[in-house]
């Protein structure tokens, strides 16, 4: 392999087996930890190619420690300060990022559930109630667990990648239903804009449907959605694709109305015969007549059975789903220290109920 084209996960791979273990089993002997490339970056989903490494690009991974072994962290990052090469495999060690311009090395340090805390954000430590799930994006999660993991000693690190694995299955039916919702919402509305000569609205209206099918397909795959930028490279992954890509693709490119509606519908049908295959409960058809106008929407006589499974707290909250089925944001979904804020709307949304 020319090292011009290393994939970022096998530089970081090289840089921890080569420099960052043996440096900490000589400072550090009997030091539990865990490394891996995680984090952000494309590299974490392998996904890294010529054009990614036009910035952030350098030997990069992250360490992580127990919260028992967290008094060590400031020492090590002391020993790495000192005791790092400047390069490693013509690759810069210590260099500046979009969101830290210090010249400095970029073997992130932090605990297990710091880390995840400050990707998620959501704390972690004691497990996540429901409304922490519908808090956190599939790229923050993505970002705690997709990554290679190199080596882990640690007693944390493997338990809380299995509680992330996926959705808990009552927060799971509680967004499918939100999901599903959001579609209904939004279907009969493309042939109607339409009508009223609306030629750009009923395009955007399509984009915005196919934008939710794809959300409910990584939701009925149990697999988490990165992103926009990466997102139609793991959607063409998932199980369903094959299903469901050439009617997604038939609705974006569709001339007329008619032939978005009908590839829309087509799709519909995908998402639930791929539901009442997992034994949920799921319209007999993705697709119905809306009342008696020239239109079609989705059916919701299913929902019912569906919410029998949704926790309590979670039914009584309107059926908006997660913060990325109601918010398109960047800084929102972007950043997690703005979760907080998400968790009381949906609080301030419970105690109005």
């Amino acid at each position: 392999m020319n090292d011009d084209d290393m994939p970022g996960s096998e530089l970081a791979r090289r840089f921890h087996d080569d420099v960052v273990g043996p440096l900490v089993g000589t400072r550090f002997p009997g030091l539990r930890y865990a490394a891996g490339r995680w984090g952000s970056g494309s590299d974490v989903l392998g996904l890294d190619d010529a054009q990614s490494r036009d910035h952030d690009w350098g030997a990069r991974l992250a360490l992580v420690v127990d919260d028992a072994d967290a008094a060590a962290l400031p020492a090590l990052d002391a020993a790495l300060a000192d005791g790092l090469p400047e390069t490693f495999l013509g690759r810069p060690v210590r260099f500046p990022t979009t969101w830290d311009p210090s010249a400095t090395h970029k073997v992130q340090l932090d605990t297990v559930h710091g880390f995840a805390n400050g990707h998620l954000g959501v704390d972690t430590r004691g497990g996540l109630e429901d409304i922490d799930w519908l808090c956190v994006t599939g790229q923050g999660v993505l970002e705690v667990v997709a990554g290679p993991t190199f080596v882990d000693t640690t007693r944390e690190l493997e338990p809380l990648h299995a509680s992330l694995a996926r959705y808990p299955d009552g927060v799971e039916a509680y967004l499918l239903v939100c999901g599903w919702h959001r579609l209904g919402q939004g279907m009969h509305l493309v042939g109607r804009a339409a009508q009223r000569g609306g030629d750009v609205a009923w395009r955007v209206l399509v984009a915005g449907l196919v934008d939710d099918v794809v959300g409910l397909a990584f939701l009925l795959e149990r697999r988490w959605m990165p992103y926009p930028k990466w997102r139609d490279v793991l959607l063409a992954r998932l199980p369903i694709a094959g299903d469901l890509t050439a009617s997604l693709g038939a609705a974006l490119t569709a001339t007329d109305w008619r032939s978005a509606e009908d590839a829309l519908a087509d799709a519909t049908d995908v998402l639930a015969r791929v539901q009442r295959g997992r034994g949920l409960p799921a319209p007999a058809s993705g697709t119905q007549p809306f009342f008696d106008r020239p239109f079609r929407t989705v059916p919701d006589d299913w929902v019912g059975a569906m919410l029998d499974g949704v926790p309590p707290d979670l039914a009584a909250l309107p059926r908006v789903g997660s913060v990325e089925q109601w918010v398109s944001s960047v800084d929102v979904l972007a950043r997690p220290a703005n979760r907080a804020a998400i968790a009381a709307a949906y609080r301030a949304w419970l105690e109005s109920a």
